[in-house]
């Protein structure tokens, strides 16, 4: 069974999250995390775009957690009211690279690995 969602290594956002098996992205809302024009809110993208990373996954630091960037306030409501986990989709990358990442994530419509 073919995927409807869209497997590029691009679509990785820089926090993890994957924006290919977003419905903002599939509907055409949203151009995806990397795509988005001019400044931005989000400390994440700016850090690894200063940083010319792909994702946190370049970071040297041990764990995402570690960085006050990547584990604020905003994220934690973000993954309770979601049930996304961003560190395990980071480790992952690191665990599998990119482009298996990717391939996954489409293949299996997630945005985010669960918590659980």
């Amino acid at each position: 069974m073919k995927s409807e969602f869209k497997n590029d290594v691009h679509l990785i956002a820089y926090c993890g999250l994957y924006c290919g098996a977003c419905r903002k992205y599939v509907s055409g809302k949203c151009p995806s995390c990397k795509q988005i024009q001019g400044k931005h809110w989000c400390q994440i993208r700016t850090c690894n775009m200063d940083q010319q990373f792909s994702s946190c996954a370049d970071c040297k630091l041990e764990t995402p957690n570690a960085c006050k960037k990547f584990n604020n306030p905003i994220s934690k409501v973000f993954a309770f009211i979601f049930g996304s986990n961003r560190e395990k989709c980071i480790l992952t990358i690191r665990e599998n690279g990119a482009v298996w990442y990717a391939a996954h994530m489409a293949e299996t419509g997630q945005q985010s690995l669960k918590s659980k």
